[in-house]
């Protein structure tokens, strides 16, 4: 009785905080430490360049049009997906090739409208690319190859389970705009090279936490890697 006694009163064991399994996931993911490494570089750069806040703005805004790019791949290339709360002109919709390539083509319209915009609000705001356009490529580059490796690791999971199409549509947006408001805050408010290093380090931590969000093993928001 005594020894039913004492193990019914032990103190459950302390679950790590929040943060810290945040961390700990993302220093086991590849993805993300090649998201990390991409971003760390664009920094080193921009600070040996002499860079403001405008080469950035370009470099970013790449990085929204390959992960829009990756993402109309991925919705294609879904062997199966359920389509529980999306509606086509008010109407629920079945899990079919036609809605699947529907969905593809709307949100490449739609993506690519917005971008198509941004585009020349960055145009209008940073002025046209910076001459040393092999740096800024170089960047991109790196970006390219981490949302490749992820898209080939969304697929893998998306194979394994039933994606909602839906949502994976209209995740990009979640992870594209705390990315760039940040960017644009800082093009108003940026006067020291510090400072640039700050707001994109906050961009930095956007992009991962976006990012675990997506690949934490509990149920997921699809979210874009």
């Amino acid at each position: 009785m005594a020894r039913a006694m004492q193990t019914s009163t032990q103190t459950p064991t302390a679950q790590p905080p929040p943060a810290t399994r945040l961390l700990g996931r993302l220093l086991q993911d590849r993805s993300a430490l090649s998201l990390l490494l991409a971003n760390l570089a664009t920094i080193v750069v921009a600070l040996i360049e002499g860079w403001s806040v405008g080469p950035l703005m370009w470099i970013y805004w790449a990085q929204s049009v390959i992960i829009g790019a990756f993402n109309v791949a991925r919705i294609l290339s879904l062997d199966e997906f359920v389509t529980t709360g999306m509606t086509i002109n008010d109407r629920s919709v079945k899990p079919t090739r036609a809605v699947q390539r529907q969905t593809a083509i709307f949100f490449a319209i739609h993506y690519g409208f917005f971008h198509l915009i941004y585009l020349l609000f960055i145009g209008s705001l940073a002025g046209p690319p910076p001459s040393d356009a092999l740096t800024i490529g170089v960047c991109i580059v790196l970006f390219l190859a981490n949302h490749s490796y992820s898209f080939r690791r969304n697929r893998d999971e998306d194979r394994r389970k039933k994606p909602n199409i839906g949502t994976i549509m209209f995740s990009p947006y979640a992870r594209i705009v705390p990315m760039h408001l940040t960017i644009i805050f800082a093009s108003a408010f940026i006067q020291h090279p510090a400072a640039l290093v700050f707001f994109v380090l906050l961009k930095t931590a956007a992009d991962l936490v976006m990012h675990a969000v997506k690949h934490r093993p509990e149920k997921t928001s699809n979210l874009p890697g």
